[in-house]
């Protein structure tokens, strides 16, 4: 599958942890996306990529947070990270998700 040059770096990775599966049930499905992305670019791209209808997205934006590097001993600034709850249609599924449970 090609990925369109629009959406190769608005969606980073799906998020694969006990509660994204759980929301899977409920129609839900978790992403890591770029930080600087919209709602519409994020709906936009998973619409493109997964042949789904997307109802809502809610999105999580962790900042920037102090840390101190383990190889130097300075004190650094880890990236922001955001995460995309995307809500589809019922009766559609992404099969990323369901090819990981068996």
């Amino acid at each position: 599958m090609s990925t369109p040059l629009i959406h190769q770096n608005t969606i980073i990775s799906p998020v694969v942890t006990e509660k994204s599966y759980s929301l899977a049930a409920l129609d839900k499905y978790v992403f890591q996306v770029d930080p600087a992305s919209s709602k519409y670019q994020i709906k936009k791209a998973v619409e493109d990529l997964f042949k789904v209808d997307v109802l809502s997205i809610n999105t999580v934006k962790n900042g920037a947070r102090p840390a101190k590097s383990r190889k130097t001993g300075r004190h650094i600034n880890l990236p922001t990270s955001k995460k995309a709850i995307v809500k589809i249609k019922a009766g559609q599924k992404i099969d990323l998700f369901t090819a990981l449970k068996s």
